[in-house]
């Protein structure tokens, strides 16, 4: 595992330096879209809506919008806000673990410790298992103040975002409020229910059908000649304010020309890479190009040669 923060709890007079790590990932397979006629990729462009130019990520800046002002903020304004300069986890408060209620919960954190700080990261751990109480912390985690918990799970002591009070909805549904009666029966059956189903979970015991059938899908298609070539799903790409286009991979861009009669390639680098033959056609300007296939033409002094893709 890759750390993503250093920083160091800080409670009292202790100070203890860790290492964050992410203790969760995503099992998805990742799917991305193409064009159904030829299986080519989609891409996206980050196109500014007033010059109509592609920008790249190093000329892009963040902002807020009230809805009639917009306020950009540079990456130094974020940088001078002092929640993002620091590396605490300050602890607040240790509350009974009862006290947390999971629909706050949000993202959970592995805290590793540094080599001269076992000792008190073990104390730590131990006080907490031993009180059954959580910390209550706050730390500064990409531009964000973060509210969190300090809990142990196993040896390691967890770190698990919480939700803001402000940002748990509060749920009012007008239907519960109507005269709807649940009888005795109904309620003795339910609860019969519950205990034919009640055991001790296992998380292990469950898995995700859907990702596994999706796996298995690929698998099939792939065993019965439905993939295609990656690089053949790649075309061109369009340079930043340039009217040409740069090829990504030119062989099979030269392939796709000599089989589609009367293909065309823009740009000197592609009329370079075509094969030694002569072709009929005239250049029509310094920047195209236009080209026959060789497979028409005829020759009394040699035979037509292959073409090499390069």
């Amino acid at each position: 595992m890759r750390s993503i923060w250093k920083g160091a709890i800080s409670f009292g007079l202790v100070n203890v330096p860790v290492k964050l790590y992410s203790a969760t990932e995503d099992h998805d397979l990742s799917l991305h879209q193409v064009h159904d006629a030829d299986g080519g990729r989609i891409r996206y462009q980050r196109r500014c809506e007033v010059c109509g130019k592609i920008v790249e990520y190093e000329n892009i800046d963040k902002a807020y919008d009230d809805g009639s002002t917009t306020i950009v903020l540079t990456e130094d304004d974020l940088a001078s806000l002092p929640e993002e300069r620091s590396k605490s986890i300050d602890v607040s408060q240790f509350v009974p673990s009862d006290q947390l209620d999971p629909i706050t919960f949000d993202r959970s954190y592995f805290l590793e410790p540094d080599k001269a700080a076992v000792k008190p990261y073990k104390l730590l751990r131990d006080a907490l298992a031993e009180s059954d109480r959580t910390a209550i912390v706050t730390f500064a985690l990409r531009q964000k103040t973060r509210l969190a918990a300090l809990r142990v799970r196993d040896k390691v002591i967890m770190l698990q975002t919480l939700l803001w009070d402000d940002e748990v909805r509060e749920a009012d549904f007008d239907v519960l409020s109507s005269s709807a009666s649940v009888t005795k029966q109904e309620k003795k059956m339910a609860s019969s229910l519950i205990d034919s189903l009640s055991g001790d979970f296992r998380p292990d015991a469950f898995t995700d059908e859907y990702q596994e059938q999706l796996r298995i899908l690929i698998e099939a298609k792939k065993a019965e000649g439905e993939a295609l070539d990656t690089a053949a799903t790649f075309g061109v790409e369009e340079g930043e304010g340039e009217p040409g286009a740069e090829v990504i991979d030119l062989v099979e861009a030269l392939r796709r020309s000599v089989e589609s009669v009367g293909g065309r390639r823009t740009g000197k680098k592609a009329a370079k890479k075509t094969t030694g033959k002569k072709t009929t056609a005239k250049k029509s300007s310094a920047k195209k190009s236009s080209k026959k296939t060789a497979a028409k033409k005829s020759s009394a002094k040699k035979p037509a040669a292959k073409k090499k893709a390069s």
